[in-house]
C-alpha cells in the first residue's frame, strides 16, 4: 500500500504561489469570478492534492537533464493550466514522504531552464 505525502512549497515556488494568491485575492475583491490567475491557482491547488495522494503523479525528469542549480537527486514535472509547470523533488523514508515544490514557472521559463528551443 502506497502512503500519501506531505507537500511543501519552498524557495521560488513559495514566492510565486504567494504572489498569485495575493493577485487572485485582489481580483476577487473587485468582483472577478474567473481569470487566468484564478485558473492557475486552482490548477496548482488541485495538483498539490494529487501529489498528497500520489507523490509519483508527475513526470520523472531524467537525471542527466536535471539542472545542477536544483541540487536534487530526482526531479518531477507536473503540467499546470496555461502551459505552466511545477517542478518538485521527492524525499522520504519509511515514515514519511515529502514532495518539495521547487519551482512554478511558465512555459517560456521552463524551456529556457531545460534548453528547449522552438524550431
Amino acid at each position: 500500500m502506497q502512503k500519501g505525502a506531505r507537500v511543501i512549497l519552498i524557495g521560488e515556488s513559495r514566492e510565486v504561489y504567494d504572489k498569485l494568491c495575493s493577485l487572485v485575492e485582489g481580483q476577487m475583491k473587485k468582483g472577478r469570478q474567473n481569470s487566468d490567475g484564478m485558473q492557475l491557482l486552482r490548477s496548482i491547488n488541485q495538483k498539490v492534492e494529487f501529489l498528497k495522494a500520489n507523490p509519483f503523479y508527475g513526470d520523472n525528469i531524467l537525471k542527466r537533464n536535471i539542472p545542477s542549480f536544483y541540487n536534487v537527486q530526482n526531479l518531477w514535472r507536473v503540467e499546470l493550466s496555461q502551459f505552466w509547470r511545477m517542478l518538485y523533488t521527492i524525499k522520504g523514508d519509511r515514515i514519511e514522504i515529502i514532495c518539495f515544490i521547487l519551482d512554478i514557472l511558465n512555459h517560456k521559463e521552463y524551456d529556457k531552464i531545460f534548453g528547449y528551443r522552438k524550431k
